[in-house]
């Protein structure tokens, strides 16, 4: 894997975005960078395209910036001389696959059947585009295609919305998941950049998933121990359980231990839906 498609999984999503005013491509940014998904596919759907990823590629460094629906060499020309880092196609058209290795950028080609997989294949491509995702039999058919392939990656896209982004990047076989729903085209078009870094925030958290998992409390005995659990299940209403070294309310949400443990005080376990991409979010 190249390390595009790494820093692409790293994040998980990648915002596919339809835009069609050049001078709407700072607040753009700005507003992905601020909803911390620095990162973008630039459909060549609209003639701003090339001047959105060069504005983006020069004024927001800190973001990967890609271009998407490519057709044609000639698009793929402009896109790299705008400063496309990466080039997605809808379909597997070997000429541009050809130009764009022989250029040392990243390509990402659409497919969804096996024959478009080892064409992909037979170019040296381990990293396609499942496109479109969901009319083409969604994670259905990405876990039919897991074994026969191994080693080949994916990115769905279409159809992709936070009710099933889970399902898809729970599949060993996906990097990550190409969508719209937090760029539309009209938010970006009405000036709605704070409602983008909203839906783009909240798509980062469906994601995550973080969630307090386990919280660990330090007592100086055991009796110490028994009275604060015996607060916490009053107040509460929370079954206490007594082991070894500890009383566990609930569920073991909760663990009061009879002397020193983990911390200084305590400590606190939270879950994630991926323990990888949440130690990159955390360090950046």
């Amino acid at each position: 894997m190249d390390k595009i498609s790494k820093v692409i999984e790293d994040y998980g999503i990648v915002p596919v975005v339809r835009i069609e005013k050049a001078q709407d491509a700072l607040p753009l940014g700005n507003a992905l960078c601020e909803g911390d998904l620095p990162l973008a596919e630039i459909t060549f759907r609209t003639a701003a395209a090339e001047e959105v990823i060069r504005t983006l590629t020069e004024r927001v460094p800190e973001m990967i910036v890609g271009a998407g629906t490519i057709l044609t060499i000639e698009q793929a020309q402009k896109a790299i001389r705008a400063g496309a880092r990466f080039i997605v196609s809808p379909g597997f058209n070997p000429k541009v696959v050809s130009f764009c290795r022989q250029q040392d950028v990243p390509v990402i080609p659409g497919v969804n059947s096996p024959t478009q997989i080892e064409a992909a294949m037979e170019c040296g491509l381990s990293v396609m585009k499942f496109f479109p995702a969901e009319e083409s039999g969604g994670a259905s058919f990405l876990k039919a295609v897991a074994a026969p392939y191994e080693g080949i990656k994916f990115i769905p896209t279409g159809g992709i919305n936070p009710a099933n982004l889970i399902s898809y990047l729970s599949l060993k076989n996906v990097i990550a998941c190409g969508g719209s729903w937090m760029v539309k085209t009209e938010l970006i078009s009405a000036g709605k950049f704070e409602e983008i870094t909203r839906r783009t925030r909240e798509a980062v958290r469906v994601l995550l998933g973080f969630a307090l998992a386990h919280v660990g409390i330090n007592e100086e005995s055991s009796e110490a121990a028994s009275k604060s659990a015996g607060l916490f299940s009053r107040l509460f209403h929370l079954p206490v359980a007594e082991a070894q070294g500890s009383f566990f309310l609930g569920e073991k949400e909760i663990e009061v231990l009879k002397g020193s443990g983990r911390g200084e005080k305590g400590r606190l376990a939270i879950a994630t839906n991926d323990v990888g991409r949440a130690l990159f979010y955390l360090g950046r």
